[in-house]
């Protein structure tokens, strides 16, 4: 997980099964929801794809491209989303998971250079 930084629960089952192949989908997720349990690992919900996961970190946001499906962190001050939330909804504010998607730089160079 270290590596890919966000992934699949089937991505990860097939990266440990190369090393692990007695290995069970479901003693994955058994794993997976300890991990999450204990907040070692955090759910990241992405539109339109299948759920991923990541280490859990400092809070951030994420960037995914629409073009290449390129999925990134970024450092944002989430306190200052969830009280800019608040002060504008006036709900009580527990958690924000924030995907903000656009182009990619080198999905936007691209397109440039072939018009």
């Amino acid at each position: 997980m270290e590596k890919n930084g966000h992934i699949s629960v089937e991505d990860l089952f097939a990266k440990i099964k190369q090393n692990f192949p007695s290995i069970s989908l479901a003693t994955l997720y058994k794993n997976m929801t300890a991990m999450i349990n204990v907040d070692m690992v955090k759910e990241v919900r992405v539109p339109n794809m299948k759920l991923k996961y990541e280490i859990t970190k400092a809070e951030h946001a994420h960037l995914l491209c629409e073009k290449c499906g390129t999925f990134n962190d970024i450092g944002l001050d989430m306190a200052e989303v969830l009280k800019t939330a608040e002060e504008h909804s006036h709900y009580e504010m527990r958690h924000v998971d924030l995907v903000l998607t656009g182009i990619c730089p080198e999905c936007q160079t691209s397109d440039y250079s072939t018009n």
